[in-house]
């Protein structure tokens, strides 16, 4: 088994009642952005150490906009994670992505509004590059372990988060595609700048469960079609995982972990002293 957390999976509750993990327990992790979403769940999977949160709690009690983005992308690198795989659960905003399928997306735009949306400040500027804001490399590998299920997957495809928790106004899902967005969810942002700013990998696992508002002749998108899609998908998703966990080269030869080498602005005697603390995780290697 690996001595680190090779892979972390942000997702539902559920996913994690796996066949196949072991030695599974629970972590309680603290930090200096507040309390994660749940506890972390650490156990072994396919001979890998692997970590699991649910990103709305366990029992799901918490909002898309009151999600403590920092708290759990930091306490998964304070946990030693280097690559993170989301499972959300969108709506489609083209026709050829139906539900049922899953997508790989490889863009993202933010649309929401109030979210914390970077470690930094408060004395500390940093400008991080996000043009590519998932990780081609753990995406190619998060697609190949999709595609050896049963699922119909589609690679790439622009993916736009919008603040929630209601869903779109026709006008609004109408606007979005002629924007040429291709999926809509409510939690990808800020989750993977958050994650380029701690020089994790991250990739998205987009379950497509409706067609949004958009589609004449499919019903509006209701809790109940996400919730039944999602249970369906359940097992591929555990299915891809497991495959995931296997197959991951166990070295990363992309650039996320160097991302904020050339971010870093503020002159190191510059920097507050609380404000180093409370990041030193994240900076100790550009700043000794």
């Amino acid at each position: 088994m690996s001595e680190k957390v090779i892979l972390a999976i942000i997702g539902g509750s559920g996913l994690y009642n796996m066949p196949g993990l072991q030695n599974a327990q629970e972590r309680e992790v603290s930090t200096p952005f507040g309390k994660p979403s749940s506890p972390i769940i650490l156990g072994e999977l396919e001979g890998q150490q692997v970590a699991f949160l649910a990103r709305h709690g366990v029992g799901h009690y918490i909002t898309p906009s009151e999600v403590n983005y920092r708290a759990n992308i930091y306490a998964l690198k304070a946990l030693g994670a280097e690559r993170v795989v989301s499972i959300s659960a969108v709506g489609s905003l083209r026709e050829d992505y139906a539900p049922g399928h899953i997508v790989i997306p490889d863009q993202l735009y933010d649309n929401t509004k109030g979210r914390e949306r970077t470690f930094f400040g408060e004395g500390l500027v940093v400008h991080v590059g996000v043009a590519d804001p998932f990780c081609p490399d753990l995406s190619a590998q998060l697609e190949s372990a999709t595609r050896k299920t049963a699922a119909t997957v589609h690679m790439g495809g622009s993916f736009i988060t919008i603040e929630g928790p209601r869903f779109s106004t026709k006008a609004e899902s109408h606007t979005y595609r002629s924007w040429g967005m291709s999926l809509i969810g409510m939690t990808t942002s800020p989750e993977a700048f958050l994650a380029r700013e701690a020089e994790l990998c991250y990739a998205v696992m987009a379950h497509v469960t409706d067609y949004d508002v958009w589609h004449i002749s499919e019903s509006p998108v209701t809790v109940e079609m996400v919730i039944q899609t999602l249970n369906k998908n359940t097992e591929v998703a555990q299915e891809a995982i497991r495959n995931l966990a296997r197959d991951l080269a166990a070295k990363r030869t992309c650039d996320c972990n160097q991302a904020l080498a050339s971010a870093l602005i503020t002159r190191n005697d510059a920097i507050p002293p609380a404000t180093r603390e409370k990041v030193e995780l994240l900076i100790r290697k550009y700043y000794q």
